[in-house]
């Protein structure tokens, strides 16, 4: 059938009978690569689970999780992917919570002149009845030449047509798009951005951008775009530090970064910048912990850095930075800095009454690597 060719041509040999047919060995491998994204097939799932940049064409794809930013940015590239195999690709959009009986069936029906169409549901998590009754129907013998996508951001809503698609009811794949907790999962994601685009990027550099924009995930991958777009062949730190310079300047592990490496002068410069630019020293001496906790897991652990990466979490990069970092520490010096840090998160929380000369007097003892931590931050 034509729709066979469409989807197979937009993801690649093989990839319809790459969906519920597929071997037990690639089902495995592509569930292992979404659950390090944070989510836990279900026990009857028997479809593919995908990352968000693995996303392939299929009859139904089923776009799940809470993270807004990865399945916008998942069904954008099947969107484009679709196109490029036909660029008279017909898409409407259906909204799960205003649907009308009927209206999948309509709008899926075979058009005059047989283009494919892309019909993207929104809210399925917020489904009407008509909707899962429909769904559940259209799954047991899918349009020709037709690709639904439903995007269900988490909840029980919908479980009747949730567990039919995983179960393989409409020969469908999973993309799952769980929130970004790691800071390794931050960085691979911005590295997937550069890569998709064909842009060269060093390691500094998405280093230094995963950091600057830790919090947002959707300020993160605006930054990404603008990079994309406004710079040359290659991405590097400086390029980061040019476009972004205050929030990079300003951000907490750059201040954590100089004094952990003994720099005392610049981290104190830094943390005054920082404050004088408005920064909370709430985030500063929870970026002192995180570091911390990190080189604190590491000391003494010995492996390769993707063993040990492995081991904790942690991406490879972040174990040998934390092994840079540890260099010239003791353990005793270790222990102390993070009793000195807990003390002046209490300060900075209202414990004491001077939440800068706390901040400045931790910067203190950890450019010592904690070996001259005499006294308390409170003032």
């Amino acid at each position: 059938m034509e729709a066979e060719s469409v989807a197979a041509r937009a993801s690649g040999p093989g990839a319809r009978s790459g969906g519920a047919r597929a071997t037990a060995t690639s089902r495995g491998a592509s569930r292992t690569t979404a659950a390090r994204g944070g989510s836990r097939p279900s026990a009857k799932t028997v479809i593919p689970q995908l990352a968000w940049n693995e996303v392939r064409a299929a009859p139904v794809v089923l776009v799940s999780g809470t993270e807004t930013v990865l399945a916008e940015r998942a069904m954008r590239i099947l969107r484009d992917r679709l196109r490029e195999v036909d660029p008279s690709l017909e898409i409407t959009d259906i909204s799960a919570p205003d649907y009308t009986a009927g209206e999948l069936a309509s709008v899926a029906s075979p058009s005059l002149f047989g283009e494919p169409r892309l019909l993207r549901v929104s809210g399925a998590e917020r489904c009407n009845d008509a909707f899962v009754e429909d769904l559940v129907a259209y799954l047991q013998a899918p349009a020709d030449d037709t690709t639904v996508v439903v995007r269900h951001g988490g909840g029980v809503r919908g479980k009747r047509f949730l567990d039919a698609i995983r179960s393989g009811s409409g020969d469908g794949v999973e993309i799952v798009c769980a929130e970004l907790k790691r800071d390794s999962d931050k960085y691979d994601f911005a590295q997937a951005e550069f890569r998709i685009a064909g842009k060269k990027v060093t390691p500094g550099a998405l280093r230094a951008i995963t950091s600057a924009f830790t919090d947002d995930l959707a300020e993160l991958a605006a930054a990404c775009q603008q990079l994309i777009a406004d710079t040359g062949a290659e991405v590097t730190e400086a390029t980061v530090d040019r476009y972004y310079s205050g929030r990079v300047e300003t951000n907490a592990f750059k201040v954590a970064d100089a004094a952990l490496a003994g720099r005392y002068g610049e981290a104190l410069l830094t943390l005054r910048h920082a404050l004088a630019s408005g920064a909370d020293p709430v985030p500063l001496v929870a970026a002192f912990a995180s570091k911390l906790r990190t080189m604190a897991k590491l000391y003494g652990a010995r492996g390769s850095s993707g063993q040990l990466a492995s081991q904790f979490g942690l991406a490879p990069w972040q174990v040998d930075r934390a092994r840079r970092d540890l260099q010239g520490w003791t353990e005793g010096g270790l222990a102390r800095s993070i009793e000195v840090v807990a003390d002046t998160d209490a300060n900075v929380k209202g414990a004491g009454r001077d939440p800068v000369f706390a901040l400045e007097r931790m910067i203190e003892v950890l450019s010592a690597r904690g070996e001259n931590a005499r006294g308390d931050t409170a003032r």
